[in-house]
């Protein structure tokens, strides 16, 4: 299948600056570049289609440069509702280097930043260079602009569409960079450098947005909770991230394979067609979380995720170590325990229960279970003998709430 076909099937073309890009993709040999601004020290699973595109389209045969918002990053692109906060200098350099180290591990490209080639340019300059090629009805137009304006949009905000537009410009200029690639929320602003190109150049320039990536009920794909699933395993364990992933909608899995996966159209047909037959299996979800997980974090990774996920409903829990289960199961709730303590008395002494009737009514009920195992007995003790690792204890109390009991002594 050639590359354009290739990401219309995998849905990840939604706008181009004209038809002759088709070809052009199909014969390969453009650089492109993708970007984005260091407004956190890892990229997040949302950011994850739009840089694996540039493995696709080096696949085919394009050079793929990736760019780090050093410049943008210090003022922000405009939201559509409010205006972002202003992150310190020291931040957003911390962030830079952070990115550039993960970008790199995890792709290889040549990698750039905006800052570089804008720190000396003067406001003069950039006035008489660059603002006046833009047309303030032109900006107004833009959609993100657009609706900005009743409530009100900075200058500085205002601006940021002509350095994004710069950088398409300089990249043109000396790496012969004729490509860019952005998600579907910066057509205004890649289209704006685009225009640029052309009026300060007379030369063609081309752009493609991918649609933006959500789940079934319209949310940003990657958020859980209100928080951002990162692709540092630090920040997001591989557990939280096959938790998440094990968890996709029936409905939006077999999208999210074409989207996420290099997988090719046979074998997510396939995937498709048992899924299908059995949905109680999770297939898809499985293959989903063991295919991103392992493009981000290694198999060996991806495989512990799968066993973590497994041991909070079996007995295996006890076949992994407390280490294991405290740095994947790190946003669970913690309490602490001192000594050996008879099961009734350390449910209220930790608050799991708030009364010994409660903790008696759960114990008897078999609601309380201990390292997957149920617990009937009221008097049953408690030791650090008989912790994983002498360590930990997993707590389940009714069917979904869990407790990680952390001996530090």
């Amino acid at each position: 299948m050639k590359i354009f076909d290739e990401l219309k099937w995998r849905g990840l073309i939604k706008d181009i600056t004209s038809p002759e890009l088709e070809e052009k993709l199909n014969k390969g040999g453009m650089t492109f570049y993708i970007g984005t601004d260091p407004t956190a020290d890892s990229l997040h699973l949302g950011h994850l289609s739009s840089f694996l595109i540039s493995k696709r389209l080096k696949d085919a045969g394009h050079n793929p440069i990736l760019l780090i918002g050093g410049a943008t990053g210090r003022i922000g692109d405009p939201r559509p509702t409010t205006e972002r906060e202003m992150k310190s200098i020291s931040e957003v350099e911390k962030n830079i280097a952070a990115l550039t180290k993960q970008v790199k591990d995890l792709f290889g490209f040549e990698i750039v930043n905006n800052y570089d080639w804008t720190k000396d340019i003067n406001t003069l300059d950039f006035l008489r260079d660059y603002g006046k090629y833009f047309n303030v009805n032109y900006m107004l137009d833009k959609d993100i602009i657009r609706r900005r304006l009743e409530s009100g949009i900075t200058f500085t905000e205002f601006s940021y569409m002509i350095l994004q537009a710069l950088d398409f410009l300089h990249l043109y200029e000396t790496k012969n960079c004729t490509l860019q690639v952005a998600g579907s929320d910066q057509w205004g602003n890649i289209t704006a450098g685009v225009d640029l190109i052309k009026k300060k150049l007379g030369k063609d320039a081309y752009a493609f947005t991918m649609p933006l990536v959500t789940t079934k009920d319209g949310k940003k794909f990657g958020k859980s909770e209100g928080n951002a699933l990162w692709l540092d395993k630090n920040k997001t364990s591989s557990y939280e991230l096959y938790q998440y992933l094990i968890n996709t909608d029936d409905d939006m899995v077999i999208d999210y394979l074409k989207i996420f996966t290099f997988l090719s159209k046979e074998e997510i047909e396939n995937i498709a067609k048992e899924q299908n037959e059995h949905p109680e299996d999770r297939v898809a979800q499985k293959t989903l979380a063991k295919e991103i997980i392992t493009f981000l974090h290694g198999s060996e990774e991806a495989s512990k995720a799968e066993i973590m996920s497994k041991a909070l409903f079996t007995n295996e829990i006890t076949k992994l170590s407390s280490e294991d289960i405290i740095n994947n199961f790190k946003d669970m709730e913690k309490i602490t325990l001192n000594e050996d303590l008879i099961l009734e008395d350390l449910l209220v002494n930790t608050k799991i229960c708030t009364s010994k009737r409660e903790a008696r009514e759960l114990i008897s009920g078999n609601a309380i279970s201990l390292n997957n195992e149920k617990i009937t007995d009221n008097n049953y003790l408690v030791t650090k003998e008989n912790a994983i690792d002498k360590k930990v204890y997993l707590i389940k109390k009714g069917k979904k709430k869990y407790y990680l009991g952390i001996y530090n002594n």
